[in-house]
């Protein structure tokens, strides 16, 4: 009984791999490496003969005795078995730089345990503190996760949600897949990007190597590497593969305590590609591998969006945006995106049968940029930088890519007549508590921060204004300072200085970059409030 079946053949080269895990090119069929591009009924017949060869099959695929392949023509067992070492040697390239992550309960004064006893999904229970430790062969973390490395000194790149926000709460270990645990420590964390890095003394790590998802498509077959159930505790990473599912997801809004509280990242707004690859719990912050060992995504499972499917893999993906939030944690810095300062809505309905694609301005918060470029309620935007708008997301997410003090170009439509004008981005003011090691500079005690930073309402929309006059809000003030013993407090703004007229920290900084002896501001201590001035005396 003949268990293959002929494969429709394609018009374009593809490639096998040889011994050295190169590409080299000769035969023609219908699968390809990077480059080309799939046949859909080329890639169906693919999936159904590999099916038929793996559920046939007792022994590996290059076995000439295998029973499983008995009969079976000689050019589909080589296809698959290219596919397979293609497979077998991204995987190898990529897993040397997955870990996995613990999140283990700090030991509470009084309480041995440190934290409840609660069963892992295996049935045992879990007690943090009791027996092995991180490391041990018989180590059960309860709380765990995945991580990247992306320097080989020692920093993990994982998902802001594996470490979460209270992190004094917790230790943290690393156990790489060479079977080695390192303590680690938060580094720097974005609430905005849901991205984190970890920082640990390790030397003689392979950091991973970053794809580009920008060009990624359906059907594209992809790799994801993770630590599902804890179950990689010994630093040995789990793979599962399928293909790219869709992409541009948007993130299902955040649920607290039952409620929802918001859009608070880039990634409800539409970013994400998705992915038919099993992703279990744990695997948030693992890798999600091309063919060549890249990455081109950050791993994170998410619950279910309409609230009826099952839990949907999920990937950030690497494309500009996530290379710099990326480079800003390395140097643990904290991570700066541009705000225009609109409140965009969707067109109505009869607006898009129409034709017209857009995002309308339904306010503007006054005193941003949004307002000093001449925008207005009711303009249609149409685009950013040349970039299509479609809807109000479109919108948020196309501007919240950017970094603060970008320069952009705004097209749009104003009582049917197009128009266009151009914005330097202020700076948006992230909702969630923001890691960072390398603080940004102070003078005399003092740090000061965009005024935009200062307008966020509880509920996440922007209903303050900013003040006309310009200025930096102080953001920290270190006691027993030069700047505390002249009265100021977090909240002030500083309007002036020496009388020189300030609008962001560069200006701040540049104005009282070469001054040696005292320095006269012009402050307010609260919106609205009246100017007073202040004089802040050397440290």
């Amino acid at each position: 009984m003949r268990l293959g079946f002929e494969i429709p053949v394609c018009r374009w080269d593809c490639h096998r791999t040889n011994p050295e895990g190169g590409l080299q090119g000769g035969t023609r069929g219908w699968w390809a490496f990077p480059g080309a591009e799939w046949h859909l009924l080329g890639f169906a017949g693919f999936l159904g003969s590999l099916a038929i060869l793996l559920l046939g099959a007792t022994e590996g695929i290059g076995d000439e005795g295998s029973p499983g392949l008995a009969g079976l023509p000689q050019e589909e067992i080589a296809l698959v078995a290219a596919l397979e070492k293609t497979i077998t040697a991204a995987i190898a390239r990529a897993e040397k730089s997955v870990v996995a992550i613990y999140r283990v309960p700090r030991r509470k004064p009084g309480d041995p345990w440190g934290a409840e006893v609660r069963p892992d999904p295996f049935g045992r229970q879990v007690a943090p503190f009791a027996g092995p430790r991180a490391g041990d062969p018989e180590f059960l973390p309860s709380e765990y996760g995945t991580g990247v490395i992306v320097d080989p000194r020692g920093q993990v790149l994982t998902a802001y949600h594996v470490i979460g926000e209270d992190v004094e709460n917790y230790e943290f270990f690393v156990t790489t897949v060479d079977r080695r645990t390192f303590a680690a420590v938060p580094y720097a964390a974005d609430p905005r990007s849901d991205l984190a890095v970890l920082s640990f003394p390790g030397e003689g790590l392979q950091p991973i190597t970053f794809g580009d998802a920008s060009g990624v498509r359906k059907g594209q077959i992809v790799i994801a590497l993770g630590n599902p159930y804890a179950i990689a505790r010994d630093g040995q990473p789990s793979a599962s593969w399928g293909i790219i599912s869709n992409i541009q997801r948007k993130a299902p809004p955040r649920l607290t305590g039952g409620e929802t509280t918001g859009r608070t990242t880039l990634h409800h707004f539409g970013t994400l590609i998705q992915t038919d690859a099993r992703l279990n719990w744990g695997t948030s912050g693992g890798a999600l591998i091309n063919l060549k060992g890249e990455m081109i995504g950050l791993l994170t499972s998410l619950p279910a969006v309409a609230g009826y499917e099952a839990a949907a893999g999920y990937a950030y993906p690497v494309d500009e945006t996530f290379r710099r939030v990326v480079e800003t944690l390395k140097q643990g810095r904290e991570v700066e995106y541009g705000f225009l300062g609109v409140s965009p809505v969707d067109l109505a309905n009869e607006e898009l049968l129409r034709g017209l694609r857009g995002a309308r301005v339904d306010r503007i918060v006054p005193g941003t940029p949004a307002e000093l470029c001449g925008l207005r309620a009711g303009d249609v935007v149409v685009a950013i930088n040349g970039t299509p708008i479609y809807d109000a997301d479109g919108l948020v997410l196309e501007v919240g890519r950017l970094p603060v003090d970008a320069r952009i170009r705004v097209d749009f439509i104003r009582d049917g007549r197009p128009g266009q004008v151009e914005a330097v981005l202020t700076k948006y003011p992230v909702r969630g508590r923001k890691i960072v090691s390398t603080p940004a500079p102070s003078w005399r005690g003092l740090r000061v921060d965009y005024l935009s930073t200062a307008i966020e309402s509880a509920t996440g929309l922007f209903v303050a204004s900013l003040p006309q006059h310009g200025g930096v809000v102080v953001a920290e003030v270190q006691p027993g300072t030069g700047a505390w013993r002249a009265g100021l407090r977090p909240g002030f703004t500083i309007v002036r200085v020496e009388g020189t007229s300030v609008s962001n920290p560069r200006d701040f900084f540049q104005a009282v970059s070469q001054a040696t002896g005292p320095v006269r501001l012009t402050v307010r201590d609260r919106p609205g409030g009246p100017l007073s001035q202040v004089t802040v005396e050397p440290d």
